[in-house]
C-alpha cells in the first residue's frame, strides 16, 4: 500500500539527527514540508534563500560557526545552481563541508510533468553521480525513511561531504497547522514575522493591495501596441498570460514564455532589446526571480537599451510552488533598479497608477523599471500553455522578425 511521510515525523527525525539549520528555494514537491518548517524553526535558523547556490553557502557558513550540518533544499531543476558551491567549495578537495541535499524530483521519469522537468528529471541521478555525490531515493515508508536519513547522514558525517535526499513526488502528506509539534517561544520554534497562511500574520500576506496579479497583467497588455515584445518568467505570470491571449483570441506569438530557467528572463528579454533596438521590448517578472538572480539589473542598467521596459509583479511570494514568503516586500526594488543603472522607475498599486506608469514607460527612454504590488492569489481552474515550448519559439522567431 503507497504510503506517504508526515512532514511532522519527518521535521522531528531531522532534529533528532541533529539538523537544525535550513536553508532553500521553495519545491512545489516540497512545499509541505517547506510551509511546516516556516512555522517551526526562527528566521536565523530558517532561510528562504535567493537562489540555491545561495542556500549552500549559508549552510556552509553554518557549518564554520558551529560544526553543524545544515540541510539544503530545492527542486532539482536548481541543482545546477549548486553545482559551483558544491565542487569548488564543499567538495572533500576543497574545504570538506559537510551538507545534507534534499532535492524535488520533478520529471521523475515515468511520471507525468511540465516539459521544462523532463530533461531535468532524466538526468537528476545522473548529475549527482557526475559529481561523486552519495545520494539515496527517500522512500514513502517513515521507517524505512528513517533508515535512509540515518544512513546517509552517517556517510556526511564520516567523509565531511555533502549528500543529497531525492524525493519523489507525493512523498509528504499534505501540512496542516493542526500538525505541528512543541510550545512556541519568544525567538525560537515558530518565526511569527514569516508564519503561513493561516496564522494571518505573514508580513507578505497582509492582503493590503487591491489587485491581483491577472488583473494588473490585463491592463498592462492592454496598454501594450502591436509590435511590443513581451517575455515573462517562469510560473504562473505566463499561465496567465497564455489565458488572456486566448480569451481575447489574440495569439500567442508575441510573448516568450519562459517556461523554466528562473531568474533569466530579464537577460533573455535584454539580449532580444539589444538586437531589436526598434522594438519595446517588455520583461514581465516576479519578485521571486527578480531576487533570484538580482545581479540582472547591473547589467540592464549598464547596458543601456533605449527599448528595454522591466515590469515587476510583486506579491511578496513564491506563489506557484506554495506561497512562501520573499524578500519583495521588504526591500525597495525601484530604489536598487535605479542605483544599478535604470533610467526611471515607477511603482504602481491600483489601476489608473498602472495606467499612468504605462504611459510614461512608452515614452521614457530605457531601461525603466515598474513595480506592480498586488496581493497574494489566483484562479483555483488557471490552466496551462496547450502549445508546446518549440510551437512558442518558432512562433515567436516569425514575429520577432515580421517587422
Amino acid at each position: 500500500m503507497l504510503t506517504i511521510i508526515s512532514c511532522a515525523d519527518f521535521y522531528a527525525e531531522l532534529k533528532e539527527q541533529g539538523i537544525n539549520f535550513f536553508a532553500g528555494v521553495p519545491d512545489s514537491l516540497l512545499k509541505d514540508f517547506c510551509a511546516f518548517l516556516d512555522r517551526q524553526e526562527s528566521p536565523q535558523r530558517h532561510i528562504i534563500a535567493a537562489n540555491e547556490g545561495n542556500a549552500l553557502a549559508l549552510a556552509a557558513g553554518h557549518h564554520l560557526a558551529t560544526k553543524g550540518i545544515g540541510l539544503v533544499y530545492m527542486q532539482n531543476s536548481g541543482l545546477g545552481n549548486t553545482v559551483n558551491p558544491l565542487l569548488s567549495l564543499a567538495d572533500p578537495l576543497v574545504y570538506s563541508i559537510p551538507v545534507l541535499l534534499l532535492i524535488g524530483w520533478r520529471g521523475q521519469p515515468g511520471t507525468k510533468d511540465e516539459p521544462q522537468h523532463a530533461k531535468q528529471g532524466q538526468v537528476t541521478l545522473k548529475l549527482l553521480e557526475a559529481m561523486h555525490m552519495k545520494y539515496a531515493v527517500l522512500p514513502k515508508d517513515m521507517g524505512e525513511a528513517r533508515q535512509t536519513l540515518k544512513n546517509i547522514l552517517e556517510h556526511v558525517r564520516e567523509k565531511s561531504a555533502p549528500a543529497a535526499m531525492v524525493v519523489p513526488a507525493h512523498t509528504f502528506a499534505k501540512y496542516s497547522p493542526a500538525e505541528e509539534t512543541g510550545e512556541e517561544k519568544d525567538g525560537e520554534g515558530k518565526n511569527s514575522a514569516t508564519r503561513g497562511e493561516a496564522g494571518k500574520e505573514l508580513e507578505v500576506n497582509k492582503n493590503e493591495y487591491f489587485l491581483t496579479r491577472e488583473e494588473a497583467l490585463q491592463v498592462l497588455l492592454e496598454k501594450m501596441q502591436p509590435a511590443d515584445v513581451v517575455v515573462s518568467t517562469t510560473g504562473k505570470i505566463s499561465r496567465e498570460i497564455f489565458e488572456y491571449r486566448a480569451e481575447n483570441r489574440q495569439g500567442h506569438y508575441r510573448d516568450f514564455l519562459t517556461v523554466g530557467s528562473m531568474g533569466h528572463s530579464s537577460q533573455i528579454a535584454l539580449g532580444i532589446a539589444l538586437s531589436k533596438p526598434r522594438r519595446n521590448v517588455y520583461c514581465i517578472d516576479g519578485d521571486g526571480s527578480l531576487l533570484m538572480h538580482m545581479g540582472a539589473l547591473a547589467i540592464n542598467g549598464t547596458t543601456k537599451p533605449a527599448n528595454f521596459k522591466h515590469v515587476i509583479l510583486n506579491n511578496g511570494a513564491h506563489e506557484s510552488v506554495g506561497g512562501q514568503p520573499t524578500a519583495g516586500f521588504k526591500i525597495d526594488i525601484p530604489g536598487v533598479a535605479l542605483a544599478c543603472g535604470y533610467k526611471q522607475v515607477f511603482r504602481a498599486e491600483t489601476v489608473e497608477e498602472i495606467i499612468n506608469a504605462m504611459e510614461e514607460l512608452k515614452e521614457k527612454e530605457g531601461p525603466v523599471l515598474l513595480e506592480i504590488r498586488v496581493k497574494k492569489g489566483a484562479r483555483s481552474n488557471l490552466g496551462r500553455p496547450t502549445t508546446s515550448p518549440l510551437e512558442n519559439k518558432q512562433h515567436f522567431i516569425s514575429f520577432l522578425n515580421s517587422s
